[in-house]
C-alpha cells in the first residue's frame, strides 16, 4: 500500500484542525500552572511590555527556560490584540478573543502532531488500516483530548518530536543493506538528497532546546543507527555518509543553536542559554525535589497507564514485541521501542516526575500499538478482486465501545467537570472590572482581587488582561538562598505555607500588617471555602483592631471545582467574596453622578 496522496493527506490535516480547534475550546478546566507561568506569562510580557502585568515566576528571573516557546505565542497575542483592535467588538469580545489566540495556535499545533503521528504510522505500515488506528488511537485518546491543546512546553515537543521522527529517514540510516539486484537500495540517498534529514535534526534540536531531556530519544535512536546493536542485517550505512550524518547534525544543530540564542539575547537583554542554566541550576541547588518526589516506579505504573488508558495492553505488547513483518520494519519498531524504554529508564532516576515529561513518548505508543489493536478490533476479509480489496468488518465490539465510553467519559469530565472554576472566577472578576472600569484608570493603585489560595492555582494576566486590574497572589518562591540538605533548607516555609500554617496570624502579621507595608484592603477575595471560617475570624476580631472596621464578606460569586482534589487546600467550591470596599473608581463615579 502506497503512502496516503498529498490531497489526501491535506484533507486528513484540515478535518483534524478542526476536531483540535473544537477540542481546544471544549476543555474549560485547569490542570497544572505551567500552562500559563511558562508559556503564556511571559509571552504576554513579550506582546505588550513590562508594564503589561505579567507574572514572570523565579525560572524567567535565573534564564532556565528558552524564550522560544513564548515568542511563539506572543505573536498570537500581538495579531489577536490588532485584529480585536479593528474590529467593531465589545471589550468582553476583545477579552475574549486575546484570552482564546493562544488556544487557538496551540490546537493547530497539536493537530500537526496527530497528522505526523499518523503519517509516520502510513511510512511503517504497508496497511492503511493499521496507520488509520495509529490516527484512530490519538484522536481517542483521554490524555491527548485534555492535554494537547494546553500550552505546555510538552505540548509543543511532542508534535515537534513526532513530525521529526516522520522526515527522520529510516530506510537510509536504519534499514537492511541489500546486496542483491531485485531489490536494489537507494544507498547514498541521503547524501544526494539530506533535506528530509535536515528537517528532522532541526525539529528535534528544537525540541531538545525545549526540553533538554528530549534529548534521550535521540541518542537512543543516533545510538542504534551508528552500532546497528540489535538491529537485522548489515547497515546501509557507508563511511561517506556517516560523515553526512554527522555534517548534517552539527550544521542543523549550530542552526537552531544560533536561532535559540538570538531569541535568548533579544528577551533577556544579555547572553545565555537556557538548557545549560537549567543543568547547572538544579545540579547546584537541587530544587527538583523542592515540588515533590516520586517513587522510581511511577511512570511504570502511573505515567504509562494514565498516557495510554485503554490502549495500555497494546502499547505493553507493542513495546515488548513489536508487530514487525520485514527486517527494515523491525529495525524502525525496535528502535522507537528502545526509545520509550531507555526515555522512561532514565526520568525514573529522577526525584520529581509528572506525566506530562513523558508526554512526547504518546505519538510513538499509538504507533507501536496500532498493529495490534487493529488486528484484535477487525478482520480483514477474504476478497478475489486484488485491486479493490474488502473494508475490514469491525469485531470485538464490546470491547472496541467499552473503551471508547472509558475515553469519551474519561475525557469529558476532565474537560468540564475537574478544576472548572480557576477559570471561570477570572472571567467573573474581569467582567466586573469592566463594568466598573469602563475608560481603565492607570492611576488606580487600589488592589481589586485577593487570592488566598495555594499558589498559581489559577492563570494570571492572560486571563485577567487589564494591566490596571491589580491582584495580589500568594507567592511559593523555592528556596534559592538556601544550600540542600541544610536546616534551612528543610524548614524553609514559602508564603503559601505559613497562610494554612496560622491563617489568621499571617492575615494579621504579613498580609495585612500596616507596621510592614502590609497590603490595602482589596474590593474581592478569592478563596476556597475551606478560609472563609478563617477570613470571618480575622476580620472580626483582628481585622478590627488593624483598624479594618465595616468589612462584612459577603459571597458574590461561587463555583463547583470538581469531584476530588488530591491538594486538601483546594477541596470544595470556589468562592468570590467582596468586601465592601470602594476604590477610586466609585469615588469618581461618585462625584460625577
Amino acid at each position: 500500500m502506497s503512502p496516503p496522496s498529498s490531497q489526501k493527506s491535506l484533507a486528513f490535516l484540515r478535518s483534524i484542525i478542526v476536531i483540535r480547534l473544537i477540542n481546544a475550546f471544549w476543555v474549560t478546566t485547569f490542570f497544572q500552572p505551567d500552562e500559563f507561568f511558562q508559556s503564556l506569562e511571559p509571552a504576554w510580557d513579550l506582546a505588550f511590555g513590562a508594564n503589561s502585568g505579567a507574572w514572570l515566576t523565579w525560572e524567567w528571573h535565573h534564564q532556565l527556560r528558552s524564550s522560544i516557546h513564548p515568542a511563539i505565542f506572543s505573536v498570537a497575542y500581538i495579531v489577536a490584540d490588532y485584529a480585536s483592535s479593528i474590529l467593531p467588538v465589545s471589550t468582553a469580545v476583545r477579552d475574549s478573543i486575546i484570552v482564546g489566540a493562544p488556544r487557538a495556535l496551540q490546537a493547530v499545533i497539536a493537530a500537526l502532531g496527530d497528522w505526523y503521528t499518523w503519517q509516520l504510522a502510513s511510512d511503517i505500515y504497508p496497511d492503511s488500516n493499521v496507520s488509520s488506528f495509529a490516527l484512530f488511537l490519538q484522536l481517542f485518546s483521554a490524555w491527548q483530548w485534555y492535554c494537547s491543546i494546553r500550552t505546555f512546553s510538552n505540548s509543543l515537543e511532542t508534535t515537534l518530536t513526532i513530525a521529526a521522527l516522520y522526515y527522520f529517514p529510516w530506510r537510509e540510516l536504519l534499514g537492511v543493506a541489500s546486496t542483491t539486484k531485485d531489490n536494489p537500495k537507494p544507498a547514498g540517498s541521503i547524501m544526494r538528497d539530506p533535506w528530509s534529514l535536515r528537517v528532522s535534526l532541526a525539529l528535534a534540536a528544537l525540541a531538545v532546546i525545549l526540553r533538554p531531556t528530549n534529548l534521550l530519544i535521540w541518542a537512543t535512536i543516533g545510538g542504534l543507527a551508528l552500532t546497528r546493536i540489535g538491529l537485522h542485517g548489515p547497515s546501509p550505512l557507508t563511511q561517506p555518509s556517516v560523515w553526512v550524518l554527522f555534517r548534517e547534525a552539527v550544521l542543523c544543530g549550530s542552526l537552531v543553536l544560533a536561532i535559540s540564542l538570538a531569541s535568548d539575547r533579544l528577551y533577556f537583554g544579555f547572553w545565555t542559554f537556557p538548557p545549560y542554566n537549567w543543568l547547572t541550576f538544579n545540579i547546584s541547588k537541587s530544587l527538583a525535589v523542592f515540588y515533590g518526589r516520586n517513587p522510581w516506579h511511577y511512570y511504570l505504573l502511573q505515567g504509562l497507564p494514565l498516557l495510554s488508558t485503554t490502549s495500555l495492553p497494546f502499547v505493553l505488547m507493542g513495546l515488548w514485541r513489536p508487530a514487525a513483518v520485514t527486517p527494515e520494519q523491525a529495525n524502525v519498531l525496535h528502535t522507537l521501542s528502545l526509545a520509550v524504554c531507555v526515555t522512561t529508564a532514565a526520568l525514573s532516576l529522577i526525584s520529581h516526575k509528572e506525566v506530562r515529561f513523558i508526554y512526547p513518548l504518546l505519538p510513538i505508543l499509538n504507533v507501536l500499538a496500532a498493529p495490534l489493536t487493529a488486528s484484535f478490533f477487525t478482520s480483514i476479509p477474504p476478497s478475489s478482486d486484488a485491486s479493490s480489496p474488502s473494508p475490514p468488518r469491525i469485531r470485538n465490539k464490546p470491547y472496541l465501545y467499552l473503551a471508547l465510553s472509558v475515553n469519551v467519559l474519561l475525557a469529558g469530565y476532565l474537560s468540564f467537570f475537574h478544576q472548572p472554576a480557576p477559570l471561570s472566577v477570572l472571567s467573573y472578576l474581569r467582567n466586573q472590572y469592566t463594568a466598573l472600569n469602563p475608560i481603565p484608570n492607570s492611576n488606580n493603585d487600589d488592589l481589586f482581587a485577593l487570592f488566598l489560595t495555594p499558589c498559581h492555582s489559577t492563570p494570571w494576566r492572560s486571563h485577567l488582561i487589564h494591566p490596571h486590574l491589580n491582584a495580589y497572589a500568594l507567592t511559593c518562591e523555592p528556596p534559592l538562598h538556601t544550600k540542600p540538605n541544610t536546616p534551612e533548607r528543610d524548614n524553609y516555609r514559602d508564603e503559601a505555607d505559613r497562610f494554612y500554617d496560622d491563617p489568621v496570624s499571617f492575615l494579621a502579621d504579613e498580609l495585612f500588617n500596616p507596621n510592614a507595608t502590609g497590603l490595602p484592603l482589596p474590593r474581592y477575595i478569592v478563596g476556597f471555602e475551606g478560609v472563609q471560617p478563617w477570613l470571618e475570624d480575622f476580620f472580626g476580631r483582628t481585622g478590627r483592631e488593624r483598624g479594618m472596621d465595616g468589612v462584612a464578606l459577603t459571597p458574590v460569586w461561587m463555583a463547583f471545582n470538581g469531584l476530588f482534589n488530591e491538594d486538601w487546600r483546594r477541596a470544595g467550591k470556589m468562592v468570590v467574596w467582596e468586601t465592601g470596599h470602594r476604590d477610586q473608581a466609585d469615588d469618581v463615579r461618585a462625584a460625577t453622578s
